[in-house]
């Protein structure tokens, strides 16, 4: 079969692209920017598509042609200044929906999430509209609820789990409830089944595993995985686990999607757990454990190099970007005497004001470029730039630096490197 599938380079898409491939059939994957993934993926045909461009039957019906298919996974956690949780998960997903009907695709796999009847954030709410726009029309649909979804590779909430638990203290939240963790090779064997040509149609069921657990067990889990020992616990005050996703809700006005958001609070404290009874009786699919999942693939060492850097990104990148914003302000503010007197050591006396203003306003130029999702890789680049042309110019014009006490040739270095680090981590998937 040849089979649409939405948000494929997604943490659930991406895995159920390679399997379907693996199956036979003819995988056309749409993404926002799918360059990257033709890369990683290069046995699929790819389409560049923004979902938020996408509010009409009519911006699907030319990808439908020849689809026999759709496999919809496209998903938004919370809304930023760009994107519209209603936009993407109703707007855009209802549009594909009535397309599908217009252009006679009549299987269509729809990805949703456990507990959508009794959500109380957008993200749930939109979920369940869409699960009822799908229902009313004339489709072979199919209706999948995973709760948190736990896979070798990692994005979002998994990764976090996978930061906190390697924590010399793991810190909890206050509040959070039950979680049935649900693996992601029992997700794309469901998706499979459904594409088989006997497969049932018009059902919903709920993906979770067979064992409730509590954050606490999960992450104890997961350390147990990696080889460490079991560590301290500390449950979060309310205030401080409240700044933290507040912090989150700020970095994602920035253009990052950091998995600590208030949106996420609000389902941690929610839970995520369901029947999963009804997916084996439909499938024969027995849901496995987190631990038998755990045993049968044993972490290595880049899970742990991973599970150790990913708080670690969000540190380095706050630090660049306020040190290279402060550096600007202070060359231009209270340092501005100081740095004239630098560029008259080596440069005519008229150089010295621009010179110093220009390069305060460049400094806070990379530090701003740095904290924006969107220009932050090449501000990262400028970052490691402007720091060796200052060594290598300041070498040139004051050679006496290097024998400053405060040593700012020699600081100069573990920025260099930091941004380095900043540029290997810099990609979540």
């Amino acid at each position: 079969m040849r089979i649409l599938i939405t948000g494929a380079n997604g943490f659930i898409g991406s895995h159920i692209g390679p399997r379907l491939i693996a199956d036979g059939h003819d995988i056309v994957g749409m993404a926002r920017r799918p360059n990257e993934a033709a890369l990683r993926f290069p046995q699929a045909r790819w389409i560049a598509l923004d979902a938020g461009n996408a509010r009409r039957p009519e911006d699907w019906l030319p990808h439908l042609k020849n689809v026999d298919a759709v496999v919809n996974c496209m998903g938004l956690l919370q809304a930023s200044l760009t994107e519209s949780v209603r936009t993407v998960q109703t707007d855009s997903v209802g549009a594909l929906f009535a397309a599908c009907e217009r252009a006679k695709v009549r299987r269509v796999i729809h990805i949703s999430a456990v507990g959508v009847e009794h959500g109380s954030t957008d993200f749930m709410r939109t979920k369940h509209e869409a699960d009822a726009a799908l229902k009313a029309h004339d489709l072979d649909w199919v209706i999948l609820k995973p709760s948190i979804v736990i896979g070798r590779s990692a994005y979002g909430g998994s990764a976090l789990l996978r930061a906190l638990a390697v924590l010399p203290v793991i810190p909890l939240l206050p509040g959070s409830g039950p979680i049935q963790v649900v693996q992601i090779e029992d997700i794309t064997q469901t998706v499979a089944f459904f594409l088989r040509k006997d497969a049932p149609a018009r059902c919903e069921l709920e993906l979770v595993g067979p064992q409730r657990l509590s954050l606490k067990e999960v992450l104890f889990a997961l350390r147990g995985w990696y080889g460490l020992k079991p560590a301290g616990v500390i449950t979060m005050p309310h205030w401080f686990a409240a700044l933290c996703f507040r912090l989150g809700d700020l970095a994602s006005l920035l253009g990052w999607r950091p998995p600590i958001r208030t949106t996420a609070a609000r389902e941690i404290v929610r839970g995520a757990i369901g029947d999963p009874s009804e997916w084996t009786r439909v499938t024969d699919i027995v849901p496995r454990s987190l631990q038998n999942a755990l045993a049968a693939s044993p972490a290595g060492a880049p899970d742990r190099w991973f599970a150790n850097l990913y708080l670690i990104k969000a540190v380095v990148l706050v630090i660049l970007s306020l040190f290279w914003i402060a550096t600007g302000i202070l060359s231009i503010g209270p340092g501005y005497d100081m740095a004239i007197q630098y560029v008259r050591a080596s440069a005519p006396n008229e150089w010295a004001p621009p010179a110093a203003i220009s390069g305060g306003f460049l400094d806070i130029a990379i530090g701003i470029g740095i904290a924006i999702r969107r220009t932050s890789q090449l501000a990262l680049l400028a970052s490691l730039a402007a720091a060796m042309m200052y060594v290598v110019l300041g070498t040139l014009l004051v050679p006496v630096l290097w024998l400053d006490p405060l040593g700012p040739f020699v600081k100069i270095w573990p920025i260099a490197m930091l941004s380095i680090v900043a540029l290997a981590i810099h990609r979540d998937r």
